[in-house]
């Protein structure tokens, strides 16, 4: 099981990126102490999201994370209505999917479905 995924983001963008995953039911948690400044971490159900501050952060082209989303519709109403713009994107399994690309570029795939499914569960 994947335990976290870290993308580089700049801490001036690191409050919209909190929200992005709040709205997506994560919470923010503390980092250890023994990192320093320089990260903040969100946590769902054990898996975390590391947004590690950078004035000049590393984002790949096609580089994401992917985010199962319980109650999909629901969820990307509440982004739209933070001014999350959502993509639609391909339906794979019979399930919706979209992305959001925050500021700085950084991509979060929004899934309906788990893979292998075919009602979203």
């Amino acid at each position: 099981m994947l335990q976290h995924a870290g993308i580089e983001i700049a801490a001036k963008e690191v409050e919209r990126a909190v929200l992005l995953f709040e709205l997506l039911g994560f919470e923010r948690v503390p980092a250890p102490p023994s990192l320093g400044d320089g990260f903040t971490w969100v946590e769902r159900e054990g898996t975390q999201i590391h947004l590690m501050h950078d004035d000049d952060p590393a984002v790949p082209s096609r580089g994401h994370v992917a985010v199962y989303v319980p109650e999909y519709e629901a969820a990307l109403e509440r982004l739209r209505e933070h001014g999350f713009e959502v993509v639609a994107g391909r339906e794979h399994w019979g399930a919706a999917r979209g992305v959001v690309t925050l500021v700085g570029g950084q991509r979060v795939e929004l899934m309906a479905g788990r893979p292998g499914t075919r009602t979203g569960g």
